[in-house]
């Protein structure tokens, strides 16, 4: 009887599992990994032909498509059909259609059409004018580095990877490489007010995760993060003067010359403003010496830091 139920509910949702696995693949290979519509439409239609021999976005059209590596391209002519499929690869959207700066930074992003450039032979498109910005500063070596990271981007369904430049940055980071606890870094130097922040609206800079608590303060980190982000990767700013790493109360704060610094405790905070100026020449001499020797490792804390 077991055996019989077992093989009832199999036919009633084993075909059903399968397929739910098939859409929602772990760890995707890089050459099918598309960002297509819900017809499997990549470019959101336009034709990849045409940004290469008429230097412009054209809508294709349904009529005159073709299909490579999972994804569907539609053509605006017959004549831009026949050149990609005698060499796709060379017409083809480079980072499976998604925003090419984003992929040099570890992750994906969607695309907004018009922010299409050609790069080295490579069709890339970005998300949005900031993106654009970013991958303008160095367009050969964003695309060397998403070529490279392209690969484990893919692999890892889109989500964030840790790049080789996070590497080189120390945070005081907890699950997910949150800082700050959560808190809004904005809200800390705008409003001098530690104020938490929501996921929804998050960012990511230097290897470590920002939260927002709406979408002004996301964009206003957005367009200048080293305006917000903390002094001493997050970390306590005394112990940091006594070359020390230490966690950080979130409501402990101080907005110093523009400057965003955290303490760990009352008595931290009292002891650093004892001597303000003395104790910032302090730890901003530590902390460089502290990243070379500390980035990329698991960070343990420090004991705590005595006033001499």
């Amino acid at each position: 009887m077991k055996q019989i139920c077992s093989l009832i509910l199999f036919l009633l949702f084993g075909a059903q599992s399968q397929k739910l696995s098939a859409q929602n693949p772990v760890g995707n290979d890089p050459e099918t990994f598309v960002n297509v519509d819900s017809d499997g439409v990549i470019l959101k239609g336009y034709d990849a032909v045409a940004f290469f021999i008429e230097s412009k976005p054209v809508k294709g059209k349904k009529s005159i498509s073709s299909t490579y590596k999972e994804a569907i391209y539609n053509f605006s002519t017959q004549e831009n059909k026949k050149l990609f499929d005698e060499n796709p690869e060379r017409y083809k959207v480079h980072f499976g259609g998604w925003c090419a700066y984003a992929v040099s930074l570890g992750r994906i992003a969607p695309i907004t059409i018009e922010t299409w450039s050609i790069v080295d032979g490579s069709l890339v498109i970005q998300h949005n004018q900031r993106a654009v910005k970013g991958w303008e500063k160095d367009p050969l070596g964003n695309l060397k580095k998403a070529n490279l990271y392209w690969p484990k981007v893919a692999s890892n369904n889109g989500k964030q990877i840790k790049t080789n430049e996070e590497k080189a940055f120390l945070n005081n980071i907890i699950q997910n490489d949150l800082i700050l606890q959560g808190y809004d870094a904005v809200a800390y130097v705008n409003e001098n007010r530690a104020t938490k922040g929501d996921s929804q609206f998050k960012a990511r800079y230097q290897g470590a995760n920002y939260w927002f608590k709406n979408e002004t303060n996301l964009n206003l980190f957005k367009d200048n993060p080293s305006m917000f982000a903390p002094e001493y990767g997050g970390f306590c700013g005394y112990a940091m003067s006594r070359n020390k790493l230490r966690p950080i109360d979130p409501n402990l704060f101080q907005i110093i010359d523009g400057r965003l610094i955290l303490q760990h405790s009352q008595k931290a905070y009292k002891l650093f403003n004892q001597d303000l100026d003395g104790n910032i020449k302090k730890a901003d001499k530590f902390w460089p010496k502290k990243v070379r020797k500390k980035a990329g490792k698991k960070v343990k804390f420090d004991s705590p830091a005595n006033s001499k």
